[in-house]
């Protein structure tokens, strides 16, 4: 941390409450994944009839991102987050009790992408930004990543265990009760982009303009473009994986291992990308982890398939992870400043959600197809090398204006 970053006084309260709350909204979407063979076993739908669910819970994730950054930041990140337990908790219930696909698609699609749209790291990383330092921007946004991957470190073998004891329907139910809590933690996060430690160094700038600046600059339409390979990769492998091992013939308990091994490097790679961004080119960082990605799915498919290769991919897969958010989220504020953070952070998300969507889709589609999930593995590895393409080119730097921000 930095001298000036520590005389400033670091918002740790801020922090820790975001944080948290992260872990909580990131984690029961992260194990979506372990439903999906106990809820076809006993209603009789197929893998397309989740893959769609889960896809239009990206997409809706996606969606909803821009708007409810736009309404954080007008109105307060409180608000936001309160609503997001609701529609979480809505959600989730209603995929409890479904007996027909629209509910699902409903309850687990829509109301719960939704809520994590309106809880998820874009409204958590724009508060974080508008109440720290610019200097430690990196690194605060490290931590709540790190937070949400340790969400999905600690709800796989949680919903795994519940599922086993109570069943798929009731697990479902519980973790609508753990979203509850999300509105009394949201609490110190109150506040709009007008109220932060950080609103004074912003220009006025209306929706309107700070759009029409965004979609002009063309590093911003880049970073865009490549997000949405970041999700559709691990969107793909959250709603699929654990069917993969069962299809590959390696037994189902490395499904939670692998899954809780993606979480638990997620935490260590999502820090380690905090204090890398901090100190080195971010999109020369985020060259790396999409070219890094594309090497480990293809050695995992081309070598042999057990328990073991299952183990070191998801040990190496949990170190990329996430590990694209606190340099994607960090160029974004470097580009255009905090005042429209969540909006503009939102819209490259949204994109990360489009990619979601098909990743998750075209993963049941296709099995369905072609009765193997190989197609759309490859298709990853051929994304991660568009994603570092288009990540090259980027400028690490603020967008000219004719009206600068006041210096401090």
């Amino acid at each position: 941390m930095t001298t000036s970053t520590a005389k400033a006084g670091f918002p740790w309260l801020i922090i820790a409450s975001g944080c948290v709350i992260a872990a909580l909204t990131f984690g029961p979407r992260s194990a979506m994944g372990f439903f999906q063979l106990p809820m076809l076993a006993e209603t009789g739908w197929d893998r397309t009839t989740f893959g769609l669910a889960m896809a239009l819970q990206n997409l809706c994730w996606g969606l909803g991102q821009p708007v409810f950054g736009a309404i954080a930041d007008r109105f307060g990140t409180w608000r936001v987050l309160a609503l997001s337990a609701l529609l979480y908790a809505g959600g989730l219930y209603m995929m409890a009790v479904a007996d027909a696909p629209m509910l699902l698609h409903i309850g687990g699609g829509v109301l719960v992408g939704l809520g994590v749209a309106a809880g998820s790291f874009g409204i958590i990383l724009a508060a974080f930004a508008r109440n720290v330092e610019p200097e430690s921007r990196s690194f605060a946004f490290g931590l709540g990543t790190a937070a949400g991957s340790a969400g999905m470190f600690l709800f796989a073998p949680i919903t795994q265990g519940l599922i086993d004891t109570v069943g798929w329907s009731d697990t479902l139910v519980y973790l609508a009760i753990a979203m509850l809590i999300v509105p009394v933690l949201a609490v110190s996060l109150r506040g709009n982009a007008q109220s932060g430690t950080q609103s004074a160094t912003e220009i006025e700038q209306t929706v309107r303009e700070a759009l029409r600046e965004a979609f002009s600059h063309q590093s911003y339409l880049l970073l865009t473009a490549g997000f949405f390979v970041c999700g559709f990769q691990v969107a793909f492998i959250t709603a699929h994986f654990p069917a993969y091992i069962g299809d590959i013939g390696v037994s189902a308990n490395y499904a939670v291992i692998g899954i809780a091994l993606i979480g638990f490097f997620n935490i260590i790679g999502s820090l380690a990308a905090g204090v890398i961004g901090q100190r080195h080119s971010k999109p020369m960082f985020l060259v790396t982890i999409y070219l890094a990605r594309s090497v480990a799915v293809t050695l995992f498919l081309l070598l042999p398939q057990n328990g073991t290769s299952v183990i070191i991919f998801s040990v190496v897969m949990g170190l990329l992870w996430l590990s694209t958010v606190p340099p994607t989220n960090a160029l974004v504020a470097i580009m255009f400043g905090t005042r429209h953070l969540g909006m503009l952070g939102g819209i490259v998300f949204l994109s990360h959600q489009v990619g979601s969507f098909l990743g998750v889709w075209l993963g049941g589609y296709l099995y369905d197809v072609f009765g193997s999930y190989n197609p759309v593995w490859w298709l990853g590895v051929a994304l991660g090398l568009f994603a570092a393409i288009v990540h090259w080119p980027i400028r690490e730097q603020a967008v000219p204006r004719a009206v600068p921000v006041p210096a401090e």
